[in-house]
């Protein structure tokens, strides 16, 4: 019933910036945690960002802090990832995900729903 839809990927030099979309729909997530998390060859999936969606508040992994903001348009029940000063340790496919809860939630295996993700590359 919830979809989510990552668009934004693409290859990018190091420096560069890119702004990852996720288009979520299939009810209403004022009660939801959205979250992005990202995936490299042969590493676990790891938490990268995390909004409420209705209070906007927002939560970030120390590999990404500073460089990457979080947030979400609810007229158009998107979240958006923006990722500044890339590095190529940042590659990786990037997915959004979704969770009924209060709580901003960090842990891959806490959220319920996901989309099919979006490649990052960074190039050096």
């Amino acid at each position: 019933q919830v979809q989510l839809v990552e668009s934004g990927g693409g290859l990018v030099q190091a420096g560069g910036s890119l702004r990852l979309s996720c288009a979520a729909s299939g009810r209403t997530f004022s009660s939801y945690a959205m979250g992005w998390f990202r995936q490299a060859p042969g590493k676990e999936r790891e938490f990268v960002a995390a909004i409420r969606w209705s209070a906007g508040s927002t939560t970030y992994s120390d590999s990404v802090k500073g460089r990457f903001t979080i947030s979400r348009d609810k007229a158009k029940n998107t979240v958006f990832l923006q990722m500044n000063s890339l590095k190529p340790e940042d590659t990786a496919v990037y997915y959004c995900a979704a969770v009924r809860s209060g709580l901003l939630r960090v842990g891959r295996n806490e959220y319920d729903y996901w989309g099919q993700g979006t490649q990052v590359t960074v190039s050096s």
